[in-house]
């Protein structure tokens, strides 16, 4: 990969993290009024910013002659979902067994639709697990961590953040501090 293209998807990656990031905060109970509206400005930024670094090496791809059904097949275009259309019958379906409602109509017949509703269903079961993962919580510390220390307010951490979660971020903004220069012997 050349060296430009590397540093912008580095830098693409790091605001998509900085997205993410930003959409676990705005679940926290403090942001109660402006969830909604904030989670999701959040989550679309970091997409479209994944985007954005995918087609940037996509265009890199194309202009090394890289056949456009090869190219196709590696940014996976069936898996695209449009979300300009708004909330189709599959995604209301996933939150419908996300939430344990009753499937919705025809779910049966219709292939995606069942399988996104069985896939909320597995959601929600292993969301009790999932909550006390530790790799889950390695990330979601890091994930604050790196932006208290970013932002120079660690203390911030203990406002919002379950303690069991603030202290591992604590301790993840403490590795990410820069050091203090050595005072040289000379001086």
């Amino acid at each position: 990969m050349p060296e430009p293209l590397r540093r912008a998807v580095h830098q693409l990656v790091a605001e998509a993290v900085q997205n993410c990031q930003e959409v676990i905060r705005y679940t926290e109970p403090d942001q109660a009024h402006t969830w909604k509206r904030m989670t999701l400005y959040r989550a679309t930024d970091a997409a479209d910013t994944m985007d954005m670094a995918s087609l940037l090496i996509a265009a890199y791809c194309q202009s090394t002659g890289m056949p456009m059904d090869t190219l196709r097949s590696y940014l996976q275009v069936g898996q695209q979902h449009d979300r300009a259309a708004g909330p189709q019958d599959e995604d209301r379906a996933q939150l419908a067994g996300l939430l344990d409602e009753a499937a919705p109509a025809g779910a049966d017949e219709r292939g995606l639709v069942r399988l996104r509703y069985m896939r909320g269903q597995y959601q929600a079961d292993t969301a009790r697990e999932w909550a006390d993962d530790p790799e889950k919580l390695f990330t979601e510390a890091c994930l604050h961590g790196l932006r208290a220390r970013l932002c120079d307010d660690v203390d911030a951490l203990d406002n919002y953040l379950p303690p069991h979660i603030a202290k591992l971020a604590r301790r993840v903004a403490e590795v990410l501090e820069e050091p203090e220069e050595p005072e040289s012997a000379a001086a």
